[in-house]
């Protein structure tokens, strides 16, 4: 009776332990699972954009890819940083990556020239890039958690003041090169428009 009672007062603590730290790996909730599922959806709207041979397509596979990581970070009570995605990426750099592939004329089919004789490489420089991002990540935020039923992490107040706190010249270069992005797709459609007047 002395080691039954015993056994049912560990497995009374165990539960209690679980119920107190809440769910972990075998047991996801449908936040997670839903991020998990997402995550692959994104992954793979990556590996077509960087696989098409088609240019277009490839940008509206970004699209999707941008987008996917804009769902992630609601998922994580970033909501700030997920209109951000949606507004200054999928908003702004695709539809200027898209008016570029109009003004320069890109052929709108398949562009077997646009492909090199480097994709070897390329997939090693990848495959090594995603590693160290992932080792960085997991080695920085080992022991953190976010907790999904608490208050909002990524609100715009706390967005706002850690950015403008430690991150003012990143956000500054970062508008820098949006600027540039600008310039230069007017320049191209300048530079066009005047060709196309010396042949007339």
């Amino acid at each position: 009776m002395t080691l039954a009672a015993h056994a049912v007062a560990l497995t009374a603590s165990a539960q209690s332990a679980v119920a107190q730290t809440g769910n972990g790996f075998l047991s996801p909730t449908g936040v997670e699972i839903a991020f998990l599922l997402v995550g692959i959806a994104t992954l793979a709207a990556a590996v077509v954009t960087v696989t098409t041979r088609q240019l277009v397509h490839a940008a509206l596979w970004l699209v999707v890819a941008l987008g996917g990581l804009a769902v992630e970070y609601l998922l994580l009570t970033a909501e700030f940083i997920a209109w951000v995605q949606v507004l200054i990426y999928v908003g702004s750099v695709v539809v200027l990556l898209l008016f570029g592939l109009m003004l320069t004329k890109a052929p709108i089919g398949r562009s077997p020239d646009a492909d090199s004789g480097n994709r070897p490489a390329a997939l090693v420089v990848a495959v090594a890039a995603a590693a160290a991002l992932v080792w960085v990540v997991v080695d920085a935020f080992r022991t953190t958690w976010i907790d999904l039923d608490g208050p909002v992490q990524g609100s715009t107040r706390v967005s706002g003041e850690t950015l403008f706190r430690h991150w003012v010249l990143p956000f500054e270069a970062l508008s820098v090169l949006l600027l540039a992005a600008l310039v230069g797709a007017i320049v191209l459609s300048r530079k066009n428009s005047q060709d196309q007047e010396g042949q007339s």
